[in-house]
């Protein structure tokens, strides 16, 4: 019996770690009998045992120092023999190259892609390694999870109490922006997924949800016989399951969102949706060129009982400032003339073998994101439909918004301060001097704030000889700390209230960064 040790970093994330839970089953009670850890971040009680293997997941790209420190903890609990250590997952696989290229970690098995194949060749074992003859076992990635590993850590992730599966991998898309086809490939349907659950069950007990991994479900050739397996698994709309005295809502997720490009072409899709527990529908709608097929979508959506809607916008791609706020202002006509209720989620693009969340896109500046992220922080990272919300967080029009994401970023971050408070004769001024810009005076100020750290603010009036501009500056200046404090106690900053349950809240790690 060998000591297993799988790792985690500490980042926060929505979901448990499925790579690491079904490497858990290889090696549990289940698989070899193996003695099986599972720990989150660089726990120092993990020093008192000796590890044959670790095993470590990635997810997000811009979370590398972090990867990196995990992986420099991993080497020294096992004595600097770095042949025992395993590095997979989502950043592992995108950035390979870059893993294997740093010269610290030579020897560290980097895994690329699904662990789909034969075990000991997918985990790249020799022959004479631990279980290195394991050519004819089960695939790991076709396992089930082990939920046990779970309560081996203090961390609760927002969403475990469900089925975790695919019905399918891969993506018939092509998208620049996405990572699939280096991860998973072209599309591929799963077999059943019925016995799936039903082997989770009878190990780990009932899930309350059912949570879809797929990247495009409504592509696969099985979409209608995985819809009817999910009515035949109790999965209905109003289906609850009981625990005790209590009795919990089911729910069926697709959490990475479906194609309008493929629902906008026939009702059936929607139709199908609607006979299960879905909640809520996510469709992606990453850029204005998906404008038509997304409201066809939204509409169908509608005209079948689908009325709770939720979607994924992708920014700082090829699209503007003003394009995202078409795109979120579109779903607040939908909600009004419809009566329906739309949540959006914008994205902010990040290259997918990146290590940090430093990249601006062509017409965005560097000033702009930052001050989008202080406003989906008190959000949540939601953007509402319901109008009131919307034009509070975003603006009432498309330049509000331009000018809203110009603002000083403590005017941002303390609106009800600067907008209504005792900061308001500071804000007016500040108003006064900006509205009076020219078209070619913002886009200077756009640029020049973008330019240098928040720190370095003070120095801008330097930077230019527009004496409008320098008249700005003294505003972008930080406040000081013993201010900010003052502010935040004085108005008890409160982060506006979105309606939506952490379940269906999307998961972005990077959006609380600073």
């Amino acid at each position: 019996m060998a000591n297993i040790l799988l790792i985690e970093p500490d980042y926060k994330n929505k979901y448990p770690p499925l790579g690491l839970m079904k490497i858990a089953q290889y090696h549990g009670p289940h698989g070899k009998r193996d003695s099986v850890r599972f720990i989150k971040g660089c726990d120092e009680k993990a020093r008192s045992t000796a590890w044959e293997r670790i095993y470590i997941t990635t997810l997000f790209s811009f979370e590398y120092p972090r990867i990196a420190e995990t992986i420099e903890f991993a080497i020294s609990l096992v004595g600097g023999q770095q042949s025992r250590v395993f590095v997979g997952g989502i950043a592992a696989s995108l950035m390979n190259e870059q893993f294997l290229d740093e010269p610290r970690w030579g020897g560290v098995r980097f895994i690329k892609g699904l662990l789909d194949g034969p075990p000991a060749k997918a985990l790249q074992l020799d022959i004479d390694e631990l279980y290195g003859d394991d050519m004819l076992g089960t695939p790991i990635e076709e396992l089930v999870p082990d939920y046990d590993i779970l309560s081996q850590i203090p961390y609760q992730y927002p969403v475990s109490d469900a089925y975790f599966l695919y019905a399918s991998r891969g993506c018939i898309r092509k998208c620049h922006f996405c990572g699939v086809p280096k991860l998973e490939g072209a599309l591929k349907d799963n077999p059943s997924i019925t016995k799936a659950v039903r082997d989770i069950a009878e190990r780990y007990g009932e899930k309350k949800d059912l949570i879809f991994m797929d990247n495009n479900v409504v592509a696969s050739t099985r979409y209608k016989e995985v819809i009817a397996e999910i009515r035949d698994l109790g999965f209905v709309p109003g289906a609850k399951l009981k625990r005790g005295s209590r009795s919990l809502l089911r729910r069926v997720d697709f959490n990475q969102g479906v194609d309008a490009r493929i629902l906008s072409k026939d009702p059936m899709y929607l139709r199908e949706m609607a006979t299960i527990a879905i909640k809520p529908l996510r469709i992606a709608f990453d850029h204005l060129g998906l404008k038509d097929p997304y409201e066809k979508s939204i509409r169908y959506a509608q005209a079948v009982g689908l009325d709770q809607l939720s979607n994924y916008m992708l920014y700082n791609f090829h699209d503007s400032p003003l394009d995202l706020y078409e795109r979120m202002a579109l779903n607040v006509r939908l909600n009004e003339e419809l009566g329906i209720r739309i949540w959006s989620f914008p994205m902010r693009y990040q290259p997918t073998d990146r290590p940090d969340r430093t990249f601006v896109g062509e017409k965005w500046r560097r000033y702009e994101l930052r001050a989008l992220q202080i406003i989906l922080q008190a959000t949540h990272g939601v953007v509402s439909g319901e109008p009131e919300f919307f034009r509070h967080a975003f603006g009432s029009s498309p330049r509000e918004f331009e000018e809203l994401l110009l603002r000083p970023q403590h005017f941002i971050f303390n609106r009800d301060w600067y907008e209504a408070g005792p900061g308001k004769a500071e804000f007016d001024d500040f108003y006064s001097r900006f509205s009076a810009l020219s078209t070619a005076q913002r886009s200077e100020l756009r640029d020049l704030i973008s330019s240098v750290d928040p720190a370095a603010f003070p120095s801008l009036v330097n930077m230019t000889k527009d004496r409008k501009i320098q008249a700005l500056v003294p505003f972008y200046r930080l406040p000081p700390r013993v201010k900010e404090r003052e502010i935040w106690h004085a108005q008890h900053q409160a982060k506006l209230t979105v309606g939506l349950s952490s379940e269906e809240i999307v998961e972005d790690a990077g959006l609380l960064e600073d």
